[in-house]
């Protein structure tokens, strides 16, 4: 096995002891146990439920991320005061306080878009996603506007499923599918009214790998969504 006593030889040690013979996941086990630090998100830890701040790191770890929404844009793609109308409308309301430091973990979350090594990044967005005004007309406007611009960067891919459609494959509730440095560390992130769920069975992980290409097999193409979003935009 590489690097046998490198980094973390407890991990591989085990790994030898259970006859694990697959070096790329040992591999990125060993890097996942040793040698990081506090990130960023750690910051938030004593305002924030833990489950926003695992999503934050899961993010930042991410090989790719690929996405799927029918009520919201994107939680990397939105703007601030998107954002902001969002967390104005949480059940129960917050406070304050609370809202802007989840508005800004939100706005630093998006930083792996646009660092050295960007996160390539795929959303699919249905068309009602688009067309809701939270924060009003401007906010909506100045939104879509923004979705348009970040799908011409080269690692963001922004498909829209128009309602001419029709079947809109799953059932409406919004995934984040976190691409790990090997297959078998995938993750699934689940938005629910009571917080996140995050999956990683194989049985799982298959099941939402599905529903996301049946979803890119539905949306327009790259091109042709970011023509419709703009459409969109101009409309409001």
């Amino acid at each position: 096995m590489r690097g046998w006593w490198g980094r973390c030889p407890r991990v591989r040690a085990f790994a030898r002891n259970y006859t694990c013979p697959d070096d790329a996941l040992v591999d990125a086990l060993a890097d996942m146990t040793g040698g990081r630090t506090r990130g960023w998100w750690d910051e938030y830890r004593e305002h924030l439920p833990a489950a926003l701040i695992d999503v934050a790191e899961l993010e930042h770890h991410a090989a790719e991320l690929r996405v799927a929404l029918a009520i919201h844009i994107p939680a990397l793609l939105q703007t601030t005061d998107h954002a902001r109308a969002l967390f104005q409308e949480v059940v129960p309301p917050l406070r304050q306080y609370e809202v802007e430091h989840r508005l800004s973990l939100r706005i630093r979350r998006q930083e792996i878009l646009h660092r050295d090594e960007p996160v390539r990044y795929t959303a699919i967005i249905h068309e009602a996603a688009l067309r809701m005004q939270f924060g009003g007309a401007d906010t909506a406007r100045a939104q879509l506007t923004h979705l348009g611009e970040m799908s011409e960067e080269a690692n963001i891919t922004v498909l829209v499923v128009p309602f001419g459609q029709g079947t809109f494959p799953g059932n409406g509730q919004p995934i984040d599918y976190v691409h790990g440095p090997v297959p078998q560390l995938d993750t699934v992130q689940l938005d629910v009214h009571h917080g996140c769920e995050f999956l990683d069975s194989e049985a799982q992980l298959v099941k939402y790998r599905t529903v996301l290409e049946r979803m890119e097999g539905a949306a327009l193409t790259s091109a042709e969504s970011r023509d419709f979003i703009h459409r969109i935009a101009r409309s409001i």
